[in-house]
């Protein structure tokens, strides 16, 4: 038996689209943000008494694919492992489920560290971030604190994670609008594969991702949360320009995602520096320099109201124990 607990990342350049659905390889590079506020603690019980594997879920019973996801993860370990024991799987999650806040992440990569622990495979971080991918591809950054690259790689053996700068030392926060927690209607896996399809923008990504990503690792050295925030939000529209473009077009904002939005613009325009950035889902996050965090916050909390808004902070790496 043993415990892990993982926390969300939230994607600042963005991935969107797989080479390879079963070893979810990606068709670019990402860089991420893991948050302190946002994190799944998963305990992983192999049991020969057990007919079948077990996973609840915040107290209930887990069934039908999302059942079958993880019964797929625990696969991979009993087979590295030469394990055949099913698995109790109890899972916490300190996230809305599905709603564009980055749950898989914290969810498989806690089910990864604890399912490979208690298995004795004594992985190494490498190693864990490539077994988190199978389950969710952005899990592999999740092993990760502070700022974290996935490198897309060809294969099963080059997709992993690595970090940037995991202490993070200098003032970069986010503030996140809960829009609507509701499980999202379009699935983040199902989008992806709508938008590589049928998105006559799609051949583009890769090149805006890719000079994202050097543009953004400029800014990380040189302690610019402005830059940071200024190219993660033209990279999140460009993203969610793919969903719109696709064929048929789909969104995942809602009328308070856009509002959300202009509230940004706005203490731009009066000088207080931030940015959004969205993922999958209505729910939008907010980068800012903590030296802004009291007038990003009272502004939000005047118009959408402070209950629906969580400060978070750099967050930590993925913590594995035996219980």
């Amino acid at each position: 038996m043993a415990t892990a607990k993982a926390h969300t990342n939230i994607a600042l350049v963005k991935y969107w689209g797989k080479k390879d659905q079963e070893l979810i390889i990606p068709q670019t590079d990402s860089l991420s943000l893991t948050l302190d506020e946002f994190y799944t603690t998963t305990t992983v019980d192999f049991d020969q008494e057990l007919a079948s594997d077990q996973v609840m879920i915040n107290g209930q019973q887990l069934g039908g694919p999302a059942a079958r996801k993880v019964t797929r993860l625990l696969d991979i370990v009993r087979q590295r492992s030469d394990l055949t024991a099913r698995a109790r799987v109890d899972s916490h999650n300190h996230v809305p489920t599905a709603a564009g806040l980055a749950s898989s992440a914290s969810a498989f990569a806690a089910l990864a560290g604890a399912a490979s622990q208690a298995a004795g495979l004594q992985l190494d971080r490498r190693g864990l971030s490539r077994l988190a991918r199978r389950g969710s591809g952005s899990a592999t950054r999740s092993v990760y604190g502070g700022l974290v690259e996935w490198q897309a790689g060809n294969d099963d053996q080059t997709s992993y994670a690595v970090p940037i700068m995991e202490e993070v030392d200098f003032g970069i926060e986010m503030i996140a609008i809960l829009i609507d927690t509701r499980q999202k209607k379009i699935s983040s896996r199902f989008g992806m594969q709508q938008s590589v399809a049928t998105s006559p923008y799609y051949r583009l990504w890769p090149e805006v991702v890719a000079h994202d990503m050097v543009a953004v690792k400029k800014a990380i050295a040189a302690r610019d949360v402005d830059q940071i925030g200024a190219i993660a939000e033209e990279n999140a529209l460009r993203m969610h320009a793919l969903t719109l473009s696709a064929a048929p077009g789909f969104t995942y904002f809602d009328s308070d995602t856009l509002k959300a939005m202009a509230i940004v613009r706005e203490l731009r325009a009066n000088g207080i520096n931030c940015y959004f950035t969205m993922d999958a889902g209505p729910n939008v996050k907010v980068i800012y320099d903590r030296v802004n965090r009291e007038a990003v916050y009272s502004s939000l909390a005047d118009q959408l109201g402070a209950d629906r808004l969580v400060v978070a902070k750099p967050g930590p790496g993925i913590k594995i124990w035996n219980d």
